[in-house]
């Protein structure tokens, strides 16, 4: 099953990626995007539904020029799947350039993304599911 939700994960990335748009055909009606665990974030800790999704996304976006997002690994721990993600971007508002590394842990029930949970600590992210972050590549 761990395969199965990796790929799963990995086409709401590759959806993004094409459409700009939260992959909402692939998550639950009850989906949630929780910011809590990302430290110092200082806006709204939980986004419920795809629109909620879609909603921080949007927000997120808006803020930056030139912004990418780079999926750069997943690892697959049973029904939760590990994100690596790079991002950069320049601040609309200051100019600062951003080059970061963070990571989401998805939740996924009966094959759909079910909780999406956001680190700025990668190793926190994967300790979070079980994982080792020193036995993996």
């Amino acid at each position: 099953m761990s395969q199965t939700n990796v790929e799963l994960v990995r086409g709401a990335y590759e959806s993004f990626e094409r459409s700009g748009q939260f992959a909402a055909h692939l998550a639950t009606a009850d989906f949630v995007w929780d910011m809590s665990k990302f430290s110092g974030w200082p806006e709204q800790q939980l986004y419920e539904g795809a629109e909620g999704a879609e909603q921080f996304l949007r927000e997120w976006v808006a803020a930056w020029e030139d912004w990418r997002l780079e999926l750069e690994a997943l690892h697959g721990a049973g029904d939760r799947v590990v994100t690596i993600v790079r991002q950069h971007g320049r601040s609309r508002t200051t100019g600062m350039l951003v080059d970061m590394h963070f990571a989401q842990v998805w939740s996924l029930r009966d094959g759909a993304m079910a909780r999406m949970e956001m680190y700025a600590d990668t190793e926190e992210a994967l300790r979070a599911v079980g994982l080792d972050p020193s036995a993996l590549d």
